[in-house]
């Protein structure tokens, strides 16, 4: 069974004024020119499913200028039922996302009902910058996955950032109270734990499933590797923090503990980032996001809805024909997959006989 987008409404979104459009079950080809709004149409899909940007933007810079709000309307089925989910956003004061025209109580309530997996230009950021985009990978394919390891890492994250706010305070009064330092330990400890072995448990079984995929996707030319690092796989959380009281003291922060987990890219047995070439790069991050949909889909019995932004960027014809080929050899549910030559997907589905629709966007119409 397969999530499927069957219509989509914009509002003020972005570079849209108003605009709606109805969508093919299998592939559907974004094209035209830069800064026409293919992006923009993308990250709308993603809206509706993750209740945010993709891009990181915040709601004030996804409304379109001289507007006051924004909305989006999204016709869905999941494993055969409709399902009508409504944003309806104005920035700094109200936000409501709406399931059949009732809303969410909280926005996290709908994280994971619609399972999405986008694959954009800027994703070798992955490997090439801190680990916070490593991390927040986890946290986005767990987060679709696991209700209970999202509702743990919304705790956590608001524990962690009162614990900060309390030893910069400390540093400004010139006070310290282990007793209170000691009270957010206790409260950030049990779902640190948590967030901590879900994972580990992430890690054997989506891992295995990534170097398989890698394997297709470069013929079998290297060896790569992922592995999950993390301070709690030497020592318990508690004697963590323990041990970094005083560090976390000057630091005003708090210096250890999953909220500092990371991600090892390796290929060849040597680091992703330093020694791979463009093409490996492109070709591990792809393994990486392909392996988010097939965990999500194993675990969810549901294929996600796959979103390929700008994908000729940094990939010749050849690869992106080898990716094409595994995307629909695995049968893949619906997928969206945006250029900017007009001609050069549709002409690339003739040759595969595919199932598809073309969408031209020009200037924020379609």
């Amino acid at each position: 069974m397969s999530v499927v987008l069957k219509e989509i409404t914009l509002t003020n979104f972005k570079n849209y004024t108003l605009q709606k459009i109805q969508f093919s079950d299998s592939v559907n080809c974004i094209v035209g020119n830069n800064g026409m709004g293919k992006t923009n149409l993308l990250d709308a899909i993603y809206y509706l499913c993750m209740t945010k940007s993709h891009f990181g933007l915040n709601d004030r810079n996804i409304l379109k200028k001289k507007e006051a709000f924004f909305r989006l309307e999204g016709l869905f089925t999941r494993n055969g039922k409709n399902e009508k989910i409504v944003a309806k956003v104005i920035p700094g004061k109200k936000k409501d996302i709406e399931r059949n025209a009732v809303p969410y109580n909280k926005m996290s309530e709908h994280i994971g009902f619609l399972p999405i997996v986008i694959i954009a230009p800027d994703d070798t950021a992955l490997a090439r910058e801190g680990s916070e985009m490593r991390r927040r990978f986890i946290d986005n394919t767990l987060s679709q996955q696991d209700a209970d390891y999202l509702k743990n890492l919304i705790v956590y994250n608001k524990v962690l950032r009162q614990r900060n706010a309390t030893l910069k305070q400390f540093t400004e009064t010139g006070q310290f109270d282990f007793s209170l330092i000691n009270t957010y330990n206790q409260q950030l400890i049990p779902p640190g734990n948590i967030i901590h072995e879900k994972r580990k448990r992430f890690e054997s079984v989506f891992f295995p499933v990534f170097e398989h995929i890698y394997k297709k996707i470069s013929g079998d030319k290297e060896q790569v590797s992922c592995s999950y690092a993390s301070p709690l796989l030497e020592k318990d959380f508690e004697s963590i923090l323990n041990d970094n009281i005083e560090k976390d003291r000057i630091m005003q922060r708090t210096t250890s503990g999953v909220h500092k987990d990371d991600l090892i890219f390796k290929i060849n047995n040597l680091s992703l980032k330093n020694f791979a070439s463009q093409g490996q790069l492109k070709s591990y991050i792809f393994a990486l996001k392909l392996a988010q949909y097939s965990f999500l889909r194993t675990q969810k019995k549901v294929d996600p809805i796959l979103l390929l932004d700008d994908l000729f960027d940094k990939l010749d014809e050849h690869r992106v024909l080898q990716l094409l080929h595994l995307l629909l050899d695995e049968e893949y549910g619906q997928v969206f997959i945006s250029d900017t030559d007009i001609k050069r997907l549709p002409e690339m589905m003739e040759r595969l006989d595919v199932q598809y629709n073309t969408f031209v966007v020009k200037d924020g119409a379609i």
